[in-house]
């Protein structure tokens, strides 16, 4: 039987040229096409194909993470997830409403991979796999940059496990607010390509085409003590250590989407990352120190610890543990 997929994001936007285009293919492929609003979208939005979610349908989901998650934060993007589950997804793909599908954004995943897979220990600038320019992702320590890549050609191929797929987007990906305002656009990335991320390998991957299948849905979780410039960065740094524990790889993959970025404030994007300029190498080598149990049954004790890490480094508040045994409280509810 085929997996279910859902498609999740998160606008405050009227349906525009995206979000329709999405609705279009989830209707064509038999998806689900979940869009959470907020405090600025519109109302009245209709848009056939989606199921749309204002405050008040949040709020009516009968979860309590919508009572504790603050309006304005891209963090409500996690009562999204939690309906995909609760409509049975087995597989979700999540997406921005300024990311155009391309043709490879409706075929079909496969979890388990034969792909180039990438050793080294330490932070690996993953973009460059995909690029023989200057680029990197958001969330790359600035100071590791300019450390050479490996050489694609000479990466070694090997069966993976996948349950986390990063796609990288073309012409406007997603780099950081020093990239935007000291380098060039558009870019297009190779295509064809997928790179694994073996244990100790570490690279900060986004929410922008991101594939989730279901034994990593806990790992969705996106906290809202920080910027929605950190969120799902420090998301992906949790996750990653998380997945090394149950001997998953991180894909990244050749785009399946092409970004026309909403405006943005690049400055106040700037401002919003310093806390990732300054901590990110931080965070890795406390999450790398922890002490985590192996197997499914244990990622929540797990999340639990890794929060409490980023707590006590005094870089999310001590509220943000309420919000995510909110999550996992309504996790086991939605997949009871």
């Amino acid at each position: 039987m085929a997996d279910r997929v859902a498609v999740v994001v998160t606008s405050i936007a009227a349906p525009n040229k995206v979000l329709r285009a999405l609705a279009a293919g989830c209707r064509r492929h038999g998806w689900d096409f979940i869009v959470i609003g907020d405090a600025k979208s519109p109302t009245g939005f209709q848009l056939d194909g989606c199921r749309y979610f204002d405050l008040a349908a949040q709020r009516g989901l009968g979860l309590s993470l919508a009572a504790h998650c603050p309006t304005g934060h891209y963090a409500r993007k996690n009562l999204g997830y939690l309906a995909a589950i609760r409509g049975g997804a087995d597989r979700i793909v999540e997406t921005d409403d300024d990311n155009h599908p391309l043709d490879g954004f409706w075929v079909d995943r496969e979890r388990r991979q034969i792909a180039a897979t990438v050793e080294f220990q330490g932070w690996v600038n993953a973009y460059r796999l995909f690029s023989d320019q200057t680029v990197w992702p958001r969330g790359l320590p600035l100071d590791a940059v300019h450390d050479a890549p490996p050489l694609f050609e000479q990466l070694p191929t090997m069966a993976c496990d996948c349950p986390i797929q990063q796609e990288l987007a073309d012409d406007n990906p997603d780099v950081d607010a020093v990239y935007r305002l000291l380098m060039t656009l558009p870019i297009s990335f190779l295509g064809g390509r997928a790179v694994a991320l073996a244990t100790g390998a570490w690279c900060p991957f986004n929410s922008q085409s991101t594939v989730w299948w279901r034994d990593a849905f806990p790992l969705l979780y996106l906290p809202a003590g920080c910027s929605f410039r950190m969120t799902d960065i420090w998301r992906s740094l949790i996750a990653q250590r998380i997945a090394w524990q149950n001997g998953w790889r991180i894909l990244f993959r050749s785009p399946t989407v092409r970004q026309a970025r909403n405006p943005h404030d690049l400055m106040g994007d700037f401002a919003d990352e310093v806390p990732g300029y300054l901590h990110n190498r931080r965070i890795a080598e406390t999450l790398g120190g922890l002490p985590l149990a192996s197997g499914a049954a244990a990622i929540p004790a797990n999340l639990q610890r890794c929060y409490d890490a980023l707590i006590g480094l005094g870089l999310l508040p001590p509220g943000e543990r309420v919000l995510l045994d909110a999550w996992l409280a309504d996790l086991a509810l939605v997949q009871a």
